[in-house]
C-alpha cells in the first residue's frame, strides 16, 4: 500500500493559508499537503475574505493560518473578521514578527495558536491537527 494510496487532496481537512509571500506559503503548502490535508491560498485579508463569501455556500475550512503583516488588510483585522463572521473555523497565525502583547490579545479573541516563523514541520502540523480536531468538535455540535 505505502504512502501512494492517498488520494492527492488530503482528507484531513481544508486549511486555508493567508500569507502575502508566495515563498512561504509554497512550504508550508507542501508540508500540510503532505500531511494530508487540502490547501487553499490567499495572498492577502482581502483575498482571504473573498475565497471564503465566494459561491453560493461560503468556502468551508477547518483551519485559517493567518499571517499578520500584509497589505490591504492586516492579519488583526483579518483574524477580527474571521472571528465575526466564522466563529466556529479556528484561526492558527504565523507570523514573522513575534509580539507577544499582540499575541495575548489574539488569543483572547480566540485564536487557537501563535507560530512564528520560521516554524518547524513538526510544530506546523502539530499545530493545524490540534486547530482542525477543534473544528470538527464543534461542527458536531453544530450538527442537527
Amino acid at each position: 500500500m505505502g504512502l501512494h494510496s492517498h488520494s492527492v487532496t488530503g482528507n484531513q481537512g481544508r486549511i486555508l493559508i493567508v500569507d502575502d509571500e508566495a515563498h512561504v506559503r509554497k512550504p508550508i503548502r507542501l508540508i500540510l499537503q503532505a500531511g494530508q490535508y487540502t490547501v487553499v491560498e490567499a495572498e492577502d485579508g482581502a483575498q482571504a475574505i473573498q475565497l471564503l463569501q465566494s459561491g453560493d455556500n461560503p468556502l468551508l475550512v477547518d483551519t485559517i493560518l493567518c499571517d499578520i503583516r500584509m497589505p490591504k488588510i492586516n492579519g488583526t483585522e483579518a483574524v477580527q473578521y474571521f472571528r465575526d463572521q466564522f466563529p466556529s473555523v479556528p484561526v492558527v497565525i504565523l507570523t514573522g514578527y513575534p509580539d507577544v502583547d499582540l499575541a495575548v490579545s489574539l488569543l483572547k479573541q480566540g485564536v487557537v495558536d501563535y507560530l512564528v516563523k520560521p516554524v518547524g514541520e513538526e510544530q506546523l502540523l502539530e499545530a493545524i491537527k490540534k486547530s482542525v480536531s477543534r473544528h470538527v468538535i464543534l461542527k458536531d455540535q453544530f450538527a442537527i
